[in-house]
């Protein structure tokens, strides 16, 4: 099985986790050891970063490498990814409202 990861797709991930983290290029890469300029190839996919730098870069944001690199991947992943870009862009009130749910459903669902 082969896939091709995209390298765009990643690096629109990574910029898109960094501005809902408020964080700008410069703050995330103090935090990854890397420069700023090095953070905006990767958010542009002019450059491809190693494994080393997407996983600090997955650890400064506090996010999982599935969340960064499943949906470039193309593999099953990308449910929980997008379920997961969904859940950070509601107040926490709601998001513990739709997290309560799901395991309810998932509760139900086992019984079922």
């Amino acid at each position: 099985m082969e896939m091709n990861i995209d390298y765009t797709a990643l690096g629109k991930r990574i910029r898109s986790t960094r501005q809902n983290k408020k964080l700008t290029q410069e703050q995330l890469a103090e935090m990854c050891s890397l420069s700023a300029a090095h953070i905006g190839h990767i958010e542009r996919g002019t450059r491809i970063p190693s494994l080393d730098t997407v996983f600090r870069i997955a650890q400064a944001l506090d996010v999982s490498l599935d969340y960064l690199i499943f949906d470039s991947a193309g593999n099953d992943g990308s449910s929980l990814a997008s379920l997961n870009q969904i859940l950070e862009n509601m107040n926490e009130q709601k998001r513990q409202n739709i997290i309560s749910a799901i395991k309810a459903l998932s509760d139900y669902s086992e019984k079922h």
